[in-house]
């Protein structure tokens, strides 16, 4: 089977991504448990009269797969394939709304058809004109890692040559609401340099678009070979370190050839015990590398994820605001990503520099 290559990176996000010559070279601390993405000028990517129209998730995902492409050389790919938690979250409170307040009469459907989870897609192959395979996954916090699966395995069997994935994620008022009013979302402001170190539940949402093109050739400018994928469903707190040395084993590989594991810790205190349970025993000595504290948790969260480990790939160095320990490693080979979201749909992904 042939080898699957990051070729192209793009992320938008709450802190400034879009600018893809930068690498957290300036970091905005936000203080709030609820950040919204810092956004790009959008009439670089989207005509204003058709932005004016279209949500703002489907304005980030068109952007940041916009960036992506240009990044790659491309004009066009055999397929798109996208992952989101929520899909177009706004118009969909939008329509509900309009259902409630007008009595179920006299409802416009653009609300409605756009409140799809599969717009983002659809949009960016209208854009491109793309009738090739276009496929959206909806499954929570491992959607972008089934999208990845998706691309890897097409790929590897030469059914495409590039492929066009991403995640995207908006927040909305009505949702945002609900989630504070069960916790999922903390009651009290925090710093961003503080939310790591917290001890209370709940934790700070976020919103973003991070889009890659992946192909079977790589290029001089390629930034990363994706390895493996692993997604499970349920994940016994005791078996993380066990599951994390098999998923190794299965690529020939031991804990001592990680040079970075990249985890999703997000401050919650009921659910960070998963990630404490590999950094403080078999990668307590490996470069551990955080970042939801800078852009917020969120279904989709874990492909800035796989943009961080990108960058650290093509620059060989972590900016310290991402760093969780210090151990003076300065090579970066093989990357670890571990992902889950409230002790369900974990995820392991495995990269290599090129």
């Amino acid at each position: 089977m042939k080898k699957v290559y990051i070729n192209s990176i793009s992320s938008i996000s709450a802190q400034k991504t879009f600018d893809n010559s930068e690498f957290l070279d300036e970091v905005i601390i936000h203080k709030n448990p609820v950040i919204f993405a810092v956004e790009p000028n959008y009439k670089d990517y989207i005509p204003p009269a058709a932005a004016r129209r279209m949500a703002k998730g489907i304005k980030m995902g068109v952007s940041a797969s916009k960036m992506a492409l240009h990044e790659a050389g491309l004009d066009q790919v055999d397929a798109i394939i996208t992952g989101t938690g929520m899909g177009c979250v706004r118009d969909s409170e939008k329509f509900l709304s309009g259902i409630i307040d007008n009595n179920e009469q006299f409802l416009t459907p653009t609300s409605f058809i756009q409140s799809t989870h599969n717009t983002v897609g659809g949009q960016i192959a209208l854009e491109l004109q793309c009738k090739g395979y276009n496929f959206t996954y909806v499954h929570s916090s491992n959607s972008f890692e089934s999208a990845l699966l998706d691309a890897k395995l097409q790929l590897e069997l030469d059914e495409a040559q590039t492929i066009l994935i991403g995640g995207v994620d908006e927040l909305g008022d009505h949702t945002t609401e609900l989630n504070k009013i069960i916790h999922h979302i903390k009651h009290e402001d925090i710093s961003s340099t503080e939310l790591l170190n917290s001890k209370t539940k709940g934790t700070v949402y976020g919103e973003g678009a991070n889009f890659f093109v992946l192909s079977n050739k790589k290029q001089d400018s390629s930034y990363a070979e994706v390895v493996a994928v692993s997604i499970l469903n349920t994940l016994p707190l005791e078996e993380v370190i066990e599951t994390a040395l098999q998923f190794l084993t299965e690529n020939n590989l031991s804990v001592e050839d990680i040079d970075a594991l990249i985890l999703g810790n997000n401050g919650d205190v009921e659910f960070d015990g998963y990630y404490n349970q590999l950094t403080s025993n078999i990668f307590n000595k490996t470069q551990q590398i955080c970042y939801k504290h800078l852009i917020g948790e969120f279904n989709t969260a874990s492909p800035f994820g796989v943009w961080i480990a990108s960058k650290v790939f093509k620059k060989q160095r972590i900016p310290e605001i991402l760093k969780w320990n210090n151990p003076g490693t300065s090579t970066f080979k093989y990357i670890l990503l571990y992902n889950q979201y409230r002790g369900e749909n974990h995820s392991f992904t495995l990269l290599k520099t090129c």
